[in-house]
């Protein structure tokens, strides 16, 4: 079936969304969930996405209409939906004023991101703006921004100056209290170009945290494939997540004023903090720690590692023994039943998600996704070996060669200046001190109380391999 197939029947509802990082996790999450709420309860909830640099993602769906596939990936079958919820996609790159004019615009209530921890522009060891960013540099003085807070802070100085109420900031990204602190990261921003600004946005201005779950890896050609066996017909920018979604969202919204997401199975609460521990801790933090000893061990993916008895015997002692005992469960869940749950959609072979994706950008995820378990569990008086080795892990996979000898392509923002604390040194003590001085990753007292047991985790790992150590944990 020709391209134009895809292209929509029947008008979209008018915009009433505007996304900032609109790829394959918000279009296989949020975006599905919208769809569905405006299927059964109506509104103008379309979404005017934004790619902040590349046009790739416009000129994929323009020609479909905006429309694509999600292509459920289950163990046993696959199953395709259609999604026509997205208006346009704009590319900030191109044109800045465009984006500011779109954000702006009395009919968007709502912004969300997904934009991944790099983007916030802070420091992910303690969630402040970070004032020496690029980005961050040029916002404060051009008009027209680059970074998705400066974005967010000038559209909101053009609905101030033009009379407009504030709309809704809803972060979609994995970061703890993600909404408190994308707040601190825009009130920061704004109080440095405009203090009067800063003041109305944090007295009208709504934030709300969220917690979201589902597997979303790359898309690949053949997922292309797959989907135009199962439907007939071709979409150059499907999706293919795993069946499991799950959304959780503070309820407080500008002039209440959102999508009835609860109709198409998110969970408005008074408070995410629970549900966002369980879910950073539990999925995003084992995810982590197997992308690293999975890619050492030689696996491919998450599956291949589970796959692997010594693997998947260890990421349940992280569950069972080093993450669950400093957690509070979210009201009527059973954290044991819950890992359970990860443990089969970890290993669906049909979820091709790779280790090297996994591991892209940990200098920005393992504060929230590791670090805060650790310092907890230390703080108890109790010790955490699996968790020391997979920091231990991340600390020899930047160090940009793997365990045959052979070079690892780092993907981080702090990859050089990884690789050159590592290189540093050249005993594990020296590295493991070396990286522990990383301060946008490190503060001053975890680094001490770390120095020792993660570097014997890193001897063992330099001498009996990846593979052996999680056997010597588990």
């Amino acid at each position: 079936m020709p391209a134009d197939r895809m292209t929509r029947v029947n008008p979209a509802p008018k915009a009433g969304i505007v996304h900032l990082g609109l790829g394959a996790f918000y279009r296989a999450h949020g975006a599905v969930y919208t769809a569905k709420a405006v299927a059964n309860s109506g509104g103008d909830w379309g979404i005017v996405g934004v790619s902040l640099q590349s046009p790739t993602m416009r000129d994929a769906l323009a020609p479909q209409g905006f429309a694509y596939s999600v292509l459920l990936r289950g163990a046993a079958s696959d199953e395709a939906q259609r999604i026509e919820i997205v208006r346009d996609v704009l590319v900030a790159r191109e044109d800045p004023q465009a984006v500011l004019e779109a954000v702006a615009d009395p009919a968007i209530r709502i912004v969300t991101l997904t934009i991944t921890e790099k983007g916030y522009c802070h420091a992910p060891a303690s969630g402040a703006l970070n004032p020496d960013h690029p980005d961050i540099v040029h916002d404060l003085s051009h008009d027209l921004p680059v970074s998705a807070p400066g974005y967010l802070v000038r559209a909101l100085q053009m609905r101030r100056a033009r009379g407009l109420a504030p709309f809704t900031v809803l972060s979609c990204d994995n970061l703890p209290e993600n909404g408190p602190m994308l707040r601190g990261v825009v009130l920061d921003l704004a109080r440095r170009i405009d203090p009067a600004l800063a003041d109305w946005i944090a007295d009208e201005g709504r934030f709300p945290a969220t917690m979201v779950d589902r597997i979303v890896p790359a898309t690949k050609p053949e997922d292309i494939a797959g989907l135009e066996d199962l439907t007939g017909y071709h979409d150059a920018a499907p999706v293919a997540p795993e069946p499991f979604s799950q959304w959780v969202i503070e309820d407080d919204f500008v002039a209440n004023a959102r999508p009835d997401w609860g109709v198409a199975g998110a969970e408005l609460v008074a408070d995410v903090t629970p549900y966002e521990h369980m879910k950073l801790r539990m999925l995003n933090g084992t995810h982590s720690a197997l992308a690293y000893l999975g890619y050492l061990a030689g696996h491919e993916t998450i599956a291949d590692a589970m796959a692997d008895p010594e693997m998947a015997r260890f990421v349940r002692h992280l569950w069972q023994s080093e993450i669950i005992p400093v957690l509070t469960p979210p009201p009527g869940v059973s954290l044991s039943e819950y890992a359970e749950a990860l443990a089969a959609r970890y290993a669906n072979p049909a979820i091709r998600h790779r280790t090297w994706q996994i591991a892209m950008d940990g200098s920005q995820k393992l504060p929230q996704r590791i670090l805060g378990t650790v310092a907890e569990t230390l703080a108890d008086g109790r010790t955490c070996p699996g968790l020391m080795l997979a920091i231990a892990a991340w600390m020899r996979y930047v160090g940009g060669v793997d365990e045959t000898g052979q070079p690892i392509e780092v993907k981080d923002p702090l990859a050089a200046q990884l690789r050159g604390l590592s290189d540093s040194a050249e005993t594990a003590s020296g590295k493991v001190a070396a990286l522990l001085s990383l301060r946008a990753v490190f503060s001053d007292a975890l680094a001490a109380k770390l120095q020792e047991p993660v570097t014997q985790a890193y001897e063992t790992l330099l001498a009996k391999g990846a593979r052996v150590a999680v056997q010597e944990v588990a």
